[in-house]
């Protein structure tokens, strides 16, 4: 090519400039770009022509700059661009997003009166909407002369992606009425519009329209509702698809057939996914990621392991993604070393470990309960220098909360604020979970109504934090508030509602949002919300209607709805229905020894100690052990854990203290509760007993060692005594502090000689 070159120019052919553009044309094309540029920048009269096939030339080979200061130089030039030069620069402006250089070439676009042009007016229409313009692009849209296909697709593709579902419809149905049909473009639009903006349903209903008029489904419109199939979870819709797939031929498209996999895999049926990746022609790696994440998060592991091996056989490299579902799975399953020693293995082999990969490992940490381990993952995480994402933040924040770690909680708020990851609603819900689990509501409603879009979780999230304080009042406040914003209630709210309404004896208003469920909101009610009943009847003292609803439910009784009437029965002293709940109790769950202690304590409270001694007997006989109890409380950066089983190394100091502290007590009416006992000893013994309680030494502690202007944070893992909840409101009294105490099932804030519960616990 080069000697042909150098021919015409001997020639003197090179002066013609369709020659010049056929030689620009060919070396952007099959030889090199900086040639191609070359040729037109040797050109001494550059004419128009010349001046728009360099800029296509630069246009086809991904030199958007290059091509755009072509343009700019080509008007001072007094050159005109053609059509076809400018539609394809304005695709470039929505490529790079360069929306001011877009309103410039429409400027041009006016002044050499080109807006008769279709081609033109399409990419203004899309050059606008894909840089968030939306309105520009519909008064383009209605100032042209006329309309085409292409317009009409441009413009209703627009508003899907941009999310206006409604008003894509009625450009549909004009788009009719002005006598254009839509064509497979125009159906696929809508279908991915609606798949992009999670109306699942609508995509079902779209594809139904669509097979009404006649249109058959392409493979672009299978992947949007293969979409909508996972996130439906209708399986069996999902098998009609892959008939219609198959019967079709369109199992050609790998990108078809991965989808397909990957609605197998997401649905749980790893058979059937094998099955169609064993029938894949052409089986590209995300394929064989899919399957492979599908067995790891299933905990098939050594099956991931061999598809690995498979792929490698087949000359495919195990990449990023592929690490990714493994440690996935692997956090998932709780083997969080076997993860890690994956991250470590990823840097070795010369695969660097993403955001994903170690928010991955910390996420799955922080679902199985292992708090403290995804904290310390997170500095690892850091000293890789990898920037956190807002999924990262959001599992930090549940580990913070499940820790009750709130110093460690406001460092993240900081670092939240300080990165900009409070816009992202999924993080600030998160704040507000972690203030409430952590002992400071109010900083929790400080957050909820610094969010501007406030969803559902959000909203649950706060009516949970005040039903676990005992706020009932507030709770139904409060979610009278979120109907009143338009938010409807899930089952989850009603969970939250219906544990507001049991920590505070609303009993009415119980009733009230329970028959609401299934009448209002047609939410079919579940274990969790006959539970909540059942302790909302029984505490108040209701032990009657409770067993009575018991017998009535349509779902069968499990530990849950024992665990409450047991509770219940311990609390207004009820042996026989007692006796009732833990023998099926022992049934369902024989190693639970929460259930045994609460039945030795109602025994204890009876002066029954042979039955004491019998269920001891029971216990040893089956082998069950008392659970480790602990308290613990943090001073500064230091956790102090208080159990049966280790002494403190300040326990004279802390002893000394709480003598003189109940002395102070006794003094203002405070008196031991010793059935809290179940031992056969005098009172007195008895006495000394509740005083090595670990949550009356974690607050001993707390104002032993902390500042008298900052409040006491307890943190116990089983539910606090009777004498401990007294004795702690004779505590906040006589040393005029707030104690907040969180125990196995709920939150109590002390302040003054009362509980925010009001006893109703």
């Amino acid at each position: 090519m080069v000697k042909i070159h150098a021919d015409l120019i001997k020639k003197g052919f090179d002066l013609d400039v369709h020659l010049k553009c056929a030689l620009m044309n060919f070396y952007g094309r099959c030889w090199d770009l900086e040639s191609a540029n070359q040729v037109f920048t040797e050109t001494m009269e550059k004419e128009p022509l010349a001046w728009n096939e360099a800029i296509m030339v630069n246009l086809r080979n991904e030199r958007w700059d290059k091509a755009m200061e072509l343009f700019r130089e080509m008007q001072f030039s007094f050159a005109k661009a053609n059509c076809s030069t400018i539609a394809k620069v304005l695709q470039c402006c929505t490529k790079v997003g360069a929306l001011e250089q877009g309103k410039q070439i429409h400027g041009y676009v006016l002044k050499f009166a080109l807006e008769s042009d279709l081609s033109v007016c399409n990419s203004l229409i899309n050059m606008y909407s894909r840089n968030n313009r939306l309105e520009l692009a519909r008064i383009v849209f209605y100032l042209m002369d006329d309309h085409n296909l292409s317009s009409w697709n441009s413009i209703i593709s627009s508003y899907v992606t941009r999310g206006y579902l409604n008003e894509a419809w009625d450009l549909f149905k004009e788009m009719e009425s002005s006598h254009i049909k839509p064509d497979i473009i125009t159906w696929n639009c809508l279908l991915s519009g609606h798949a992009l903006n999670g109306s699942y349903e609508a995509v079902l209903t779209t594809l139904r329209r669509m097979q009404v008029v006649c249109f058959r489904p392409n493979s672009s419109s299978m992947t949007s509702v293969l979409q909508a199939v996972i996130e439906l979870g209708i399986l069996n819709f999902g098998r009609e698809i892959h008939g219609y797939v198959i019967r079709n031929r369109l199992d050609y498209d790998v990108y078809v057939v991965t989808s397909l996999l990957d609605m197998y895999v997401k649905l749980d049926c790893l058979g059937k996914a094998k099955a169609v990746f064993d029938n894949m022609n052409n089986r590209n790696i995300v394929a064989w990621n899919t399957l492979v994440s599908g067995y790891s998060f299933k905990g098939l592991f050594e099956d991931a392991r061999k598809l690995i091996n498979g792929m490698e056989e087949e000359g495919l490299t195990p990449d990023l993604v592929t690490c990714n579902g493994l440690i996935s799975g692997y956090s998932m399953w709780g083997r969080s070393n076997e993860a890690l020693t994956l991250i470590h293995q990823m840097k070795n082999s010369g695969i660097s470990p993403s955001v994903v990969s170690w928010t991955a490992l910390i996420s799955g940490s922080s679902q199985n309960g292992n708090y403290r381990e995804s904290l310390e993952l997170f500095s690892q995480m850091q000293q890789d220098g990898i920037r956190p994402n807002s999924v990262t933040i959001s599992s930090l924040l549940r580990s913070c909360g499940g820790l009750s770690l709130l110093k460690k909680g406001k460092e993240i708020h900081c670092f939240i604020l300080k990165n900009g990851f409070f816009e992202d609603v999924f993080v600030a819900t998160a704040l507000v979970d972690m203030y409430s689990k952590s002992g400071n509501l109010k900083a929790a409603y400080e957050v909820f109504k610094r969010i501007e879009n406030r969803t559902l979780a959000s909203w649950n999230c706060l009516i949970m934090g005040f039903a676990i304080y005992g706020l009932g009042k507030e709770v139904v406040s409060l979610f009278e508030e979120m109907l009143g914003a338009g938010i409807l209630p899930d089952a989850i709210t009603f969970t939250a509602v219906l544990s507001g309404c049991k920590n505070s004896g609303l009993v009415e208003e119980g009733w009230k949002y329970f028959d609401s469920m299934s009448s209002d909101y047609s939410i079919i009610p579940t274990i969790e919300h006959y539970s909540c009943m059942v302790d909302l009847l029984g505490r108040a003292g209701y032990l009657d209607e409770a067993w009575d609803f018991i017998q009535s439910m349509p779902l069968k009784p499990d530990a849950t709805i024992w665990g409450a009437l047991l509770g219940s029965c311990r609390i207004h002293k009820n042996v026989q229905l007692a006796e009732i709940a833990a023998k099926k109790l022992f049934e369902l769950e024989p190693y639970n020894s929460a259930n045994y202690v609460l039945m030795m304590n109602l025994y204890a409270m009876s002066d029954r100690w042979g039955d004491v001694e019998r269920i001891k007997d029971l216990m040893s006989d089956i082998g069950v052990k008392n659970g480790q109890v602990w308290s613990w409380i943090q001073i500064d950066q230091t956790v102090h854990i208080f159990s049966a089983e280790e002494n403190h190394s300040d326990e004279g100091e802390i002893y000394f203290e709480l003598y003189h502290l109940v002395s102070e007590m006794k003094k203002l009416g405070y008196k031991p509760d010793v059935e809290c006992v179940y031992q056969n000893i005098d009172d007195a013994e008895k006495e000394k007993v509740l005083l090595s309680h670990t949550e009356k030494l974690a607050i001993t502690y707390g104002l032993i060692k902390s500042r008298s202007d900052t409040p006491i944070r307890v943190i116990k893992n089983t539910r606090i005594c009777p004498d401990c909840h007294t004795a702690a409101k004779y505590m906040s009294l006589v040393k005029n502090r707030e104690i907040f105490l969180r125990d196995g099932s709920r939150f109590h804030h002390f302040r003054e000689g009362r509980c925010s519960c009001n006893d109703c616990w």
